[in-house]
């Protein structure tokens, strides 16, 4: 007889995800004040009320606490400029290194957690295959074929799919030189890239991927990082996207607790489905979107968050003109109310309208 249902098994695994990569998130605030010289009071695990002080040292309290999900950093004298070693009597550029640092930890998170996918997977992200050569293609004209590494593009290094694209679209209808790999042996070819391809084809007609390979720790931190950096370009662009109609509503809607908990279900079903060899890495990938959102989220210049509490920081580094703390903790306060409301929302919404999953 099982004690625990898959769901339930489930539930723990994502609450413990969730709960380090908040964790993650406050450890670089963490670290970064005492970098900086800024006392923190406490570093909670868990949110409030407390159910335990575990020790204290260096003048701060680590204590256990009983809602389950991250954690907390309370740095001394948090609005009091008056208070010596405090975070509002820092300087700013203190004070901006301990706010970034949440977020800057996060990132770092998702690439480690995207490097593990393509060390497991053995996925060399930093070069570009050919899967495939469309029929009558410029590619196919030019002697391309699937398998083919590409190096360079008019003495450009390549080490993305987007690097490709961006040369491409920059020489349509001009004569571009490209040189490959195919085994051990090294060519040069030279192709046109068409201005109105047929529906379905690229410019030069090839379906690009990454190769398969023997990818170390170094390859894939690099690999990873690139990962982070693809992921956050996408989530930025998403807004602009949305409003040129070119992606759905449903696809760029924001989902609370319920609706991640719902895309993470699907991951683990798949991975529980999947060779052993390439088992988790669906999972691996899922925490680290999540990750990258978490930090880019948290730098959004919005009242409240790390990116809003920076934004408060640019008249002091810029002017030399502090804002009164007192209008700050007004504006953070009101800010925090309207992301409460809109976090409320978005999880009611994971329950009026639970996403659709392709």
């Amino acid at each position: 007889m099982e004690i625990f249902s898959e769901t339930t098994i489930a539930l723990f695994q994502f609450i413990a995800a969730i709960a380090a990569l908040i964790l993650i998130h406050e450890l670089g605030h963490f670290l970064a004040a005492k970098l900086v010289g800024i006392q923190v009071e406490e570093f909670g695990i868990g949110f409030p009320p407390r159910l335990a002080k575990l020790f204290e040292a260096g003048g701060t309290i680590y204590s256990l606490n009983w809602i389950p999900l991250g954690g907390f950093v309370r740095p001394k004298g948090e609005n009091n400029p008056e208070v010596p070693g405090s975070f509002a009597a820092a300087s700013p550029g203190a004070r901006f290194v301990m706010l970034a640092a949440g977020p800057a930890m996060n990132l770092i998170a998702a690439a480690i957690l995207f490097a593990m996918v393509f060390v497991r997977l053995d996925i060399d992200i930093t070069r570009v295959e050919i899967v495939e050569v469309a029929p009558n293609s410029p590619a196919e004209q030019a002697g391309l074929q699937a398998g083919d590494i590409i190096r360079e593009i008019n003495g450009r290094a390549i080490r993305s799919t987007r690097a490709i694209v961006s040369i491409i679209a920059q020489n349509l209808g001009q004569e571009i030189e490209l040189e490959y790999l195919r085994g051990e042996a090294t060519g040069t070819v030279t192709l046109v890239p068409r201005r109105d391809p047929p529906q379905g084809e690229g410019a030069i007609g090839i379906l690009m991927g990454n190769p398969q390979g023997s990818v170390g720790l170094i390859d894939g931190l690099y690999g990873g990082a690139l990962a982070v950096g693809e992921q956050a370009r996408g989530l930025l662009q998403l807004p602009g996207r949305l409003l040129a109609g070119s992606v759905s509503e449903e696809e760029a809607r924001l989902v609370g607790y319920k609706g991640m908990f719902d895309i993470f279900t699907d991951f683990r079903e798949q991975d529980q489905a999947a060779p052993e060899e390439v088992a988790g890495v669906g999972i691996l990938s899922f925490f680290g979107a999540i990750s990258v959102s978490l930090g880019l989220l948290n730098l959004l210049p919005i009242p409240a968050l790390d990116g809003g509490r920076i934004l408060f920081l640019l008249p002091e580094i810029v002017i030399r003109k502090r804002i009164p703390p007192v209008y700050e903790n007004v504006i953070n306060l009101v800010g925090f109310a309207m992301l409460l409301v809109l976090l409320i929302y978005v999880n009611i919404q994971d329950f009026v309208n639970p996403i659709n999953l392709p």
